[in-house]
């Protein structure tokens, strides 16, 4: 069979539109259910001590609450009219969840940082979610509903902008896209942005394993040691552990050096040749359970501390990987392939929608069969600090996010020009989703206040980091 060009392609997408018109995509979903029950079931199989510090993030405002709440956009997604075009997603596309990072050739970059939920699904969900994050966190930050919907526009916009330019590039010059930050700088309008990237810039570079180490660890004798801070950092087995005595993890039997060698084993198979001999230089020196986030608090995430002959450090972190909320509730397609694993399932979906991926990710199963996946912690990565952010700042930042959101669905999906012609080239399909974001920005803000009566009627237990941190005071 001849091969379509891609204007063909995107005649396709076009008429994609016939049988979902993009008058549809307005529609919030299906909210008839209970939201307390839905966060329920995305506690179970957590730290139940930390279940609570979970709840705590996530009553700080509306926005956290969304940002922890990716079960129920899903869930309300499910019903809603999509495209037919398929393709591997973020599932937790949320402004959060971009940032800046070093690629292995130490070139900084701006992308999506966070796979947790990835999976094959529509490519509207991304947007989606990313639009109506813009409109929440607008409002929240005290930008006003007018600009906002401003800032969900111009995400929409840029994602639409560039789906153009990448229908019309090469399959490989495409793979090559990379949004550095130097392109960053060249690109915003406004002063303010660009000295925000140059302090970006600034900033990444003195976030490396070398300036972390005296932050998170302290010498004893010939060994390195994690610093306790619980809730945020402990031990397994120490006297600070959240972790129950009848917990599985609490009770295994062997050493912590028999227990991570062999899961070391299993991650170092999913590793190519040359990085697993990378890795092989390196020396575990001590490992620690580390509460990370928003909507992962609870799910065991361990930080590993290793040195190199030289005394220097490299921090691993192993990360537990559930269930896709996308994979529970989108349609999949009868030959999407399942990735059963769901640690493989994350590095997948994140090689394939990154530019570039860091050298030592990959995956493993954990103790008692807690699929994990690995990365390193912090290396010269940088977030967007949103409670900073002048109006012109959002407008650019919601551009940036449209933009690399595009990137990534072009290169995960390869289905650009269909997407483009779907889009179209005027405001239609922007100006339905800025409707969508300001609508379920108005569930989400009723869905809070359901969870606030929850925690504060006692349904919910929700505590914050300064409460649980003074339990160890004491």
């Amino acid at each position: 069979m001849a091969q379509q060009s891609w204007q063909q392609r995107r005649a396709n997408g076009r008429a994609a539109r016939e049988r979902t018109p993009r008058g549809a995509h307005e529609a919030i979903g299906d909210i008839d259910r209970d939201p307390i029950e839905l966060l329920r079931m995305s506690s179970k199989g957590r730290v139940e001590a930390l279940i609570p510090l979970r709840y705590g993030r996530m009553l700080v405002s509306p926005f956290t609450f969304y940002r922890g709440s990716a079960i129920l956009q899903a869930h309300d997604l499910a019903i809603t009219p999509a495209s037919g075009i398929d393709i591997q997603i973020c599932g937790d596309c949320h402004l959060s969840n971009f940032g800046g990072f070093a690629t292995p050739e130490r070139a900084l970059i701006f992308d999506l940082n966070d796979f947790d939920e990835t999976a094959p699904g529509p490519w509207e969900w991304d947007l989606k979610r990313l639009v109506a994050s813009f409109t929440i966190a607008g409002r929240h930050l005290g930008h006003g509903g007018l600009a906002a919907d401003e800032f969900a526009f111009l995400a929409a916009r840029s994602y639409q902008t560039h789906m153009r330019e990448y229908a019309e590039m090469s399959v490989l010059d495409l793979w090559y896209e990379r949004i550095t930050f130097d392109r960053m700088h060249d690109t915003v309008q406004n002063d303010d942005a660009r000295r925000r990237i140059k302090r970006g810039i600034e900033r990444a570079s003195r976030r490396t394993h070398e300036t972390m180490l005296p932050k998170l660890a302290d010498r004893t004798g010939d060994k390195w040691r994690i610093r306790d801070a619980p809730p945020a950092v402990f031990h397994i087995r120490g006297k600070s552990s959240l972790i129950d005595r009848s917990d599985g993890w609490m009770t295994l039997k062997g050493s912590r050096e028999e227990i991570f060698a062999a899961l070391t084993r299993n991650y170092v198979a999913t590793l190519t040749p040359e990085r697993a001999r990378l890795l092989s230089q390196f020396t575990l020196q001590d490992v620690a359970f580390k509460v990370v986030g928003v909507g992962s608090v609870g799910t065991r995430c361990l930080v590993l501390l290793l040195t190199d002959h030289h005394d220097k450090p490299l921090f691993l972190q192993m990360k537990e990987a559930s269930t896709s909320v996308v994979a529970r509730y989108a349609k999949q397609a009868k030959d999407a392939q399942a990735i059963e694993h769901d640690g493989h399932r994350v590095v997948h979906g994140q090689r394939l929608m990154q530019a570039a991926t860091d050298p030592f990710l990959g995956w493993a199963t954990g103790p008692l069969g807690r699929m994990l996946y690995i990365r390193q912690l912090r290396d010269m990565k940088i977030s967007p600090e949103l409670e900073t952010f002048s109006d012109d700042a959002f407008r650019e930042y919601a551009a940036l996010c449209g933009w690399a959101l595009a990137r990534a669905h072009a290169k995960s999906g390869g289905c650009a020009p269909e997407i483009s012609g779907y889009l179209g080239n005027g405001d239609r399909m922007a100006e339905m989703l800025v409707r969508y974001g300001r609508g379920y920005a108005d569930q989400v803000e009723k869905d809070y206040e359901v969870f606030r009566a929850a925690c504060r009627d006692g349904k919910l237990e929700a505590r914050s980091d300064a409460d649980m941190a003074a339990d160890f005071a004491a």
